[in-house]
């Protein structure tokens, strides 16, 4: 009895040590948490708010848009986290491998209008933090329309066989570049999707890489995409630096016209969108863009 006295008394000394060791520690884990989140917010709004997943004027991210696909109709999905219909029982990994490879929880092959292949390059730490962002959206019941194919069995078939044959895959990096043209080139690659849109595709839906960011007559929802390289007569050889910027940032031209359409939605975003990069990182995507090949394709 008297030697188990030292020790009680040494642990009743050491408790509250210990207690507020793994109190720091909660805080440390909540502090980091908190900014994994607010990374993930950032990625969120030069993704664009993710504008496709969001109805013009519509309830935001519960998905519902039509998009027009060779033989078809697809519609974009509820990206909140509702349990039924949107992302909240799956898990991140589940998420991961929508957003990177294109593959539903249920091994179904989602339609390449999801730029899976694109976001196959964002860093490991940007798409960790664009999920735990996701799951702090507003859960929104609402069921995604089904797919409207006129030839049978196009998601199990098309899907799969257009990825194999056509579908060109990134490596993800832990992190992303930090500044300059590789900065640049990474947001319009992986984050931003500028090739997205800017970059014409063929019948089926195949980029054409010769005419890469070069624009074209009528983009993926119908309007007019125009040439972004550095093209003295059809491109924005002229553009400055920082009207590019500006242009990113505000979507106000330098003739002081301003965009409409899908890259107005991008500017702005259902809740953030490309208004909220730094300007930095407007700078870095104007420095890409000088730097690319310039390819004559007239728009207008």
């Amino acid at each position: 009895m008297p030697r188990l006295f030292p020790r009680v008394f040494y642990a009743i000394l050491a408790a509250p040590a210990l207690l507020a060791v793994l109190a720091v520690g909660e805080v440390h884990s909540q502090a980091a948490k908190g900014m994994m989140i607010e990374r993930g917010r950032y990625i969120f709004a030069i993704a664009g708010g993710c504008a496709c997943h969001t109805i013009p004027d519509g309830t935001p991210h519960v998905g519902g848009r039509a998009f027009p696909i060779p033989f078809g109709t697809v519609y974009a999905t509820n990206i909140t986290p509702d349990n039924e219909t949107g992302l909240g029982s799956w898990s991140d990994k589940e998420i991961r491998n929508a957003m990177t490879a294109g593959v539903r929880p249920n091994g179904g092959r989602l339609l390449p209008v999801m730029p899976y292949e694109a976001y196959s390059g964002m860093a490991e730490e940007d798409l960790e933090s664009l999920i735990a962002h996701l799951r702090t959206l507003k859960p929104v019941r609402k069921e995604t329309p089904r797919l409207k194919a006129w030839l049978p069995f196009y998601r199990s078939l098309i899907g799969p066989l257009w990825v194999k044959l056509f579908g060109r895959f990134s490596t993800s990096p832990p992190k992303a570049p930090q500044d300059g043209i590789q900065r640049g080139r990474y947001l319009v690659n992986h984050v931003s999707l500028c090739g997205d849109c800017h970059t014409p595709r063929n019948a089926f839906g195949i980029p054409r890489r010769a005419l890469y960011l070069a624009g074209m007559k009528v983009g993926p929802l119908g309007d007019e995409i125009p040439n972004i390289t550095p093209d003295k007569q059809t491109g924005i050889a002229e553009w400055s630096r920082d009207e590019i910027a500006d242009l990113t940032l505000t979507g106000i031209k330098p003739n002081l016209d301003n965009v409409q359409g899908l890259m107005e939605e991008v500017i702005e975003g259902a809740s953030r969108g490309y208004k909220n990069m730094t300007r930095e990182d407007a700078l870095a995507i104007a420095d890409y863009l000088k730097s690319i090949r310039p390819i004559a394709n007239k728009i207008n």
